[in-house]
């Protein structure tokens, strides 16, 4: 490969990207709208990432209060201890963990099943038939992996502040009262609404960078397990740096709520 062609196929790709965000865009608010695939893909993508993220939900909720609670028992402010736990897992491990899962088992899957029509030339026997493939195949995985990433994002949420309550209290001898009033005192709404807005978006990153690299696959079988392994090293990339410049936005906006 060419020195010109080594620097430009970095911007190829990521206008190609951008293009696939406009274009699924459009094509969702475009009728008529394929509700029997976006139910379909809901289903499958929820039942792929389900079981992964009860699993996981628990190790995040205990790891953070066990860490917090001993940091909190050193500064003489154990009963922060709920209030810390709590916003850590709302604000960063709820959205951090959907997103990884369901870019690593959703969106694997759907770059998988996009790849393999694209080699077996369906995607462009759907085009010959005017049929647009954006709003027929991609705009409902996107939307079922956004509807499934906020449904995960309240479960995780749940199941880390039980979790992290479990661990406290119970394995560190914390006061059941003042980890919910530490809470109460510190927590408000936008830590809920950024929470949401963090795993929404998470959800889009993975659905469509998915659907990109499936769409634009090729050389086979082997193209598309490369297609595949590519989508989720760049979800995992974008993931980390959107969440750190929506959590800067978010401390600048949103003054913090006193003790």
């Amino acid at each position: 490969m060419t020195l010109e062609g080594t620097l430009t196929r970095p911007l190829a790709a990521a206008g190609g990207l951008f293009g696939m965000f406009a274009d699924v865009a459009r094509a969702a608010v475009r009728p008529p709208f394929a509700w029997r695939e976006y139910v379909e893909q809901v289903w499958f993508v929820a039942r792929v990432t389900s079981l992964p993220t009860a699993l996981v939900a628990i190790p995040f909720g205990a790891v953070i209060a066990l860490q917090l609670g001993s940091l909190t028992r050193q500064l003489g402010a154990q009963s922060y201890t709920g209030a810390a736990s709590a916003l850590a897992i709302i604000r960063e491990a709820s959205p951090i963990a959907t997103a990884l899962l369901v870019a690593g088992a959703a969106g694997t899957a759907i770059c998988a099943d996009l790849g393999a029509r694209r080699i077996r030339d369906e995607i462009d026997a759907m085009e010959v038939l005017g049929i647009d493939p954006i709003q027929r195949l991609v705009v409902p995985r996107v939307l079922a992996a956004i509807t499934v990433a906020l449904l995960l994002n309240g479960f995780v949420a749940f199941v880390g502040i039980v979790g992290g309550y479990f661990f406290s209290v119970v394995l560190q001898d914390g006061s059941a009262g003042s980890y919910f009033s530490g809470f109460a005192a510190l927590a408000q709404s936008a830590d809920l609404y950024v929470g949401a807005f963090k795993a929404a978006l998470f959800g889009l990153l993975a659905g469509v960078v998915a659907s990109y690299k499936g769409l634009t696959a090729k050389g086979g079988a082997q193209g598309v397990g490369d297609a595949v392994n590519a989508s989720v090293v760049l979800t995992f990339l974008l993931l980390f740096a959107v969440n750190f410049l929506v959590t800067v936005v978010y401390v600048e906006l949103v003054p913090p709520r006193g003790g």
